[in-house]
């Protein structure tokens, strides 16, 4: 295997070979570091740039799967308003049996029964907190509890469950939601899963 100074030498299975993990630009995160994310940050680069650990990654992959499958696929929303989160997020919601919301986000859809789209999911995955930020707002306010791809740069105050990973890189959305879904499924004793990565994957 290609040795990566941010893979550590460990007896831990990744769902999938590390490698994979590092080629779509999982790991890559931003110039900016919040706090709260600071656990999730395994080295800084010369450029600047904040790397993820990938080992926390997966882990936390797997506990998301496993607190999505405890809930009816059809009360699972997926929001993603990020260009290249949207294909992979309606991926998603198709492939479990869930609901999308991509693109706008229209206020009021998670409190305002008056609303024509108004919905009453029981748990939210969002691709990125700083712009779904509508979506976990109402969601935290009715007590759903949300699951968000956080980057280094992310607040995650009004989230429950962390998943770190470059949520901005469309290879790295296409396998981060990929594997979710695939995990999702599997511990929803589904273990037929016909997609590939690139059909998650964004049109450039």
């Amino acid at each position: 295997m290609k040795k990566y100074e941010n893979v550590r030498e460990s007896d831990y299975e990744y769902l999938i070979p590390a490698d994979e993990y590092l080629a779509s630009g999982v790991h890559i995160g931003t110039q900016i570091k919040t706090r709260e994310m600071k656990k999730f940050i395994y080295r800084v680069r010369n450029d600047g740039l904040y790397v993820l650990d990938i080992q926390k990654t997966d882990e936390r992959i797997r506990m998301a799967a496993k607190m999505l499958s405890k809930y009816p696929p059809d009360r699972i929303l997926a929001v993603s308003a990020r260009q290249y989160g949207q294909k992979p997020a309606k991926m998603f919601a198709r492939a479990i049996g869930a609901s999308a919301v991509v693109d706008r986000f229209i206020p009021g859809t998670l409190t305002n029964p008056a609303l024509k789209n108004y919905m009453e999911p029981d748990i939210v995955l969002v691709t990125d907190p700083a712009i779904d930020t509508q979506a976990v707002t109402e969601a935290s306010n009715v007590g759903i509890p949300v699951i968000a791809l956080c980057d280094t740069n992310n607040s995650i105050s009004d989230v429950d469950l962390v998943i770190p990973t470059n949520n901005k890189g469309r290879k790295a959305l296409a396998l981060i939601y990929w594997l979710l879904t695939k995990q999702t499924l599997k511990e929803m004793g589904k273990d037929e899963f016909p997609y590939t990565v690139e059909d998650f994957e964004a049109d450039l």
